[in-house]
Order: structure tokens, then sequence, then C-alpha cells
């Protein structure tokens, strides 16, 4: 019923951005005869758009690493976190949509997929999916879960339901402590919970890559001169782009910013178009990534970064960083990928999505918090003008990615107790307790 309901916005979605017609098949169940011709058993994790995939790559590398003679698969729910699971994540042996959560498809795709294990990223709980894990014998676990603040009361209404569901996920790691009592409170187990801390710092880069190669041929895109300034707006939504580009132009009518660069990184690829709209707009020479010629600077005033997978790489050339979805009630993007290059980071109030994480950035004095569109003028003012303020934000952020290191391990740990390896030491992981 709900699909017949919503049918006309998946119509109007695949007609206007080209969504879901190419992965209708897949969605029902119905996965290429080739993807797993001989049957064999695998581990399937689960990640739904670019940042879980991405937060999903440093488990995948080791699983393979540990269960040799299992394959591994990864499916993904958006054409986005497809698109980078294809293009950046070697380590699996194959990738494809998650099915719609009916009991037919989910069936359908088991039996396809054969896994032994299966496992979510973040928090991706689907019922049906779950319920069939249990029937058919496949251990389930929830990896660097988080329960947002935002969505937590909507959660408790349906509390009953939850309960139930929680009951199919034989392991749960939790990012954090709030997540971890989240959880409980939903119906959770609380021997069944373990808080690992967060992937996403184990997805990042300890050393900067080399230019040039890999995901890093974008840096050969901005061979840009020692002292332009560059800002880069890093996953912004509809909203707040303009309370960026008008920081930016009140930094570049200065002496210090005439020459300065924006980098605009929307986060939704249907918006790239208005994105650049919107700068030429507000007097900026705009031009897209993809027309950018290689080995060369950008001649224009603002690059709207209309590629997949790059936006991470290029906050290396940033003098400083706005994390968009946080000026709106989106629930913040990912402030990890700039702070392990000791960027300084500029978030707005809404960061739900990554609370706990941005609480500890803000308590470290890693990166600063705004309001609104006037406070956001001020600290891109300070900030592009305080090379020793942005020094210091900077290595803040970078030492406290260095500290919180080890959720790989721990979560890896939690996985082989569901599913044993057959040689080798085996870490011993405490479960979550309530303390009254």
């Amino acid at each position: 019923m709900l699909l017949v309901a919503l049918s006309p916005y998946f119509l109007y979605q695949a007609l206007r951005h080209n969504k879901y017609l190419g992965s209708l098949g897949q969605r029902f169940g119905y996965l290429p005869v080739s993807f797993n011709l001989d049957g064999d058993e695998s581990i399937w994790v689960h990640a739904v758009s670019v940042g879980e995939v991405l937060a999903a790559r440093p488990i995948i590398a080791e699983l393979r690493k540990r269960y040799p003679s299992l394959k591994v698969f990864l499916s993904t729910t958006t054409l986005s976190g497809q698109q980078l699971a294809r293009r950046n994540v070697a380590d699996v042996d194959g990738v494809f949509y998650l099915p719609f959560d009916w009991t037919f498809t989910v069936r359908r795709t088991l039996r396809q997929v054969k896994p032994r294990l299966f496992v979510m990223v973040e928090t991706e709980i689907w019922p049906n999916l779950l319920r069939e894990c249990r029937r058919t014998g496949v251990k389930t676990a929830l990896v660097n879960g988080r329960i947002s603040h935002r969505s937590f009361p909507r959660y408790r209404l349906a509390r009953p339901f939850f309960r139930r569901v929680l009951a199919d996920i034989d392991r749960l790691c939790a990012q954090g402590e709030e997540s971890a009592r989240r959880l409980v409170e939903l119906g959770a187990d609380p021997s069944r919970i373990t808080v690992t801390g967060s992937l996403k710092f184990e997805s990042l880069h300890t050393v900067p890559p080399t230019p040039g190669r890999g995901p890093e041929r974008v840096l050969r895109f901005f061979r840009l001169s020692p002292n332009r300034l560059v800002l880069v707006a890093g996953s912004t939504m509809k909203g707040e782009e303009e309370f960026v580009v008008r920081a930016f132009n009140r930094f570049r009518s200065t002496p210090a910013g005439s020459n300065a660069l924006l980098v605009l990184a929307p986060r939704h690829p249907e918006r790239f178009a208005e994105a650049e709209r919107l700068c030429r707009h507000e007097g900026l020479s705009t031009v897209r990534r993809s027309e950018l010629p290689i080995d060369a600077e950008p001649r224009a005033d603002a690059v709207v970064l209309d590629t997949i997978g790059e936006l991470a790489q290029l906050y290396q050339v940033a003098t400083a960083v706005f994390v968009g979805g946080s000026l709106v009630p989106s629930g913040g993007h990912n402030i990890l990928e700039p702070a392990v290059f000791g960027k300084p980071i500029v978030f707005g109030p809404h960061m739900e999505n990554f609370g706990e994480i941005a609480e500890a950035f803000l308590a470290n004095g890693a990166a600063v918090q705004v309001r609104g569109e006037r406070e956001l003028d001020d600290v891109v003012l300070s900030l592009m003008n305080d090379p020793v303020r942005r020094a210091r934000l900077g290595a803040a952020a970078r030492a406290l990615v260095d500290a919180n290191r080890g959720a790989r391990d721990k979560t890896l740990n939690v996985l082989a107790q569901l599913l044993p390896l057959r040689e080798g030491p085996r870490g011993v992981v405490r479960p979550f307790r309530v303390v009254h």
C-alpha cells in the first residue's frame, strides 16, 4: 500500500533524475545469474549511501583477509552509494542494491547471496530481512550503530515494534555510550551491545596520500598557487549554500581574499546545476569540477564539485572548511574527513547525525560551531585572515582523530564471536552494561 501511495514520487525521480529504473530488478531480488554462480557462502555487508560505504571499507578489507573461504558482498540503497562502492571498494566479490523489505524479495536475495553473516552499517534496520536471517540461521550484526537525537523520539513512539526487531539482531556495535543507552531504551538486550567507537575514524587516511594516484587524482585539477586561499563547503544542502556564498564574497572583498577560491560540493547530485546558478547569481565566475583542465589552476572564483567520491581528498587543498547539512535541520555531515588533514572546521547548530563526534570536537577546541548566517560570516572572515587560529584548530582536529582510532579492531572482534575464526587468537570484548 505504501509503495502504491509513493509510486508517483518514485516515477518522478526515475524520469527527472534517472533514479531507480536501472536497479528495480535487484530491488525485487533478481540478481544477475553470474552474481554468485557457484552458490558460495558469503558475508553480506549493507551500507545505505556514501558515508556508510566509506565507514564500511576498513572492516570489509579485514573481513576479506580473515575469512578467505567466504565471499564478501556489499549492498547499498542509494545510487551515489552504489557508484562509490563499485569504484572505490576493491575488496568485495560483488555490489548490488538492497532488496525491498518484503518477504519474497528478501528470500530471493538470500538464496543467491547465501550469507553466513549479515552486517548492517549504522541504522539500517529492515524487519523482514532480519526476520528471514533469523529463520534461516544467518547471524546478524549492526556496526557503527547510532540513534540520532533527531530520530530517537520517533523511534521511541514505536518501542514495542523496535523491541521485536532488535531482538532479531545478534550483536549491536554502538558508536558511543549515548547511542548504546538509546538502543537499550528501545528494547535491545544490553548484553548484546558493545561500544566500539566510530568506524569513520578508521576510514580516514593516516598520512595524506600522494597526489595524482588513485582517488587522489582530483588534486591534479587543483594545482593551486601557494598563496591562494580556499574555502571548501562540503556536503551542502538547499537553504544554506546562499549563506556560504555570501560569507565567501565578504571575505573576497578584502585585500587578502581578492584571489580566493570557493569549492562548493552539494550533497545531492541533482542539485549541481542549482548550486552553479546560485554562485553565478552572486557574481562569482563559476565552473564545474568536470570541466576543469587537468594539471592546471582553476581560473574561476568558484568550483562546483559535480563528481562523486572526490570531496574527502579535496579537503587537502582547503584553507578552511564548512561542513554542510548543519545550518539547516538535516543532521549534519562528516567532519572527520577534513579533520584528518588538520583543517579548521566550521559547522552549524544541526549536527545530530554526528552528535557525539561534534561534541568531542567542540570540547577539545577542534572545531567552531555557528548558529546562523551572521556568525558564519564573522567566523569565515576571521579564520581566513588568521593563520595562527587556523593552525591551532587544525592541529587539535588531527590530534583528536589520531586519539580515537581502534573501532575497526573492536568491531571485528565482535563479528568474530558470531563467525569464529578457524585459527588465530580471538579478542575479548566486554558487553555494554547500563549503569544506574
